[in-house]
């Protein structure tokens, strides 16, 4: 089942989803998740506990708001706009990640906040469901 998380920075927090892949199994078995925060353009990465391969969807382009797994870094990969390797507007991994899920709501007040994120800056992602939900 498809998890809520709340991506949480300095400044505010962003709502996510983490979708029923294998990967997002691991990335939910694993939360809550603290991270120190890397930038490469309009991308967050930062290193989690998790060990999972390069799956077969895995890829490069990838959709404003979308979030993956860098299996080569074990990162945790937040996308919101372009990235150095991007050659358009949209963003481009470094290497082939394995998406996962995909923030939640207004994109513009999430692009808002993660744009403000800078190296070194902690991050931590962790379950939103309430009990009931």
């Amino acid at each position: 089942m498809p998890e809520r998380v709340r991506m949480i920075l300095e400044g505010g927090e962003v709502a996510a989803t983490i979708d029923d892949s294998p990967t997002g199994g691991a990335v939910r078995a694993a939360l809550p998740l603290e991270g120190i925060v890397s930038r490469w353009g309009e991308e967050i990465y930062f290193s989690i506990p998790v060990k999972v391969e390069e799956a077969p969807d895995a890829r490069q382009e990838m959709a404003v708001g979308e979030l993956g797994f860098w299996p080569v870094g074990s990162a945790f990969c937040i996308f919101w706009g372009p990235t150095p390797a991007s050659s358009g507007p949209l963003p481009r991994a470094y290497s082939n990640v394995n998406p996962f899920g995909k923030i939640e709501g207004p994109m513009d007040a999430a692009a808002a906040l993660l744009s403000r994120a800078e190296d070194g800056q902690k991050i931590r992602v962790e379950s939103s469901t309430k009990a009931g939900d």
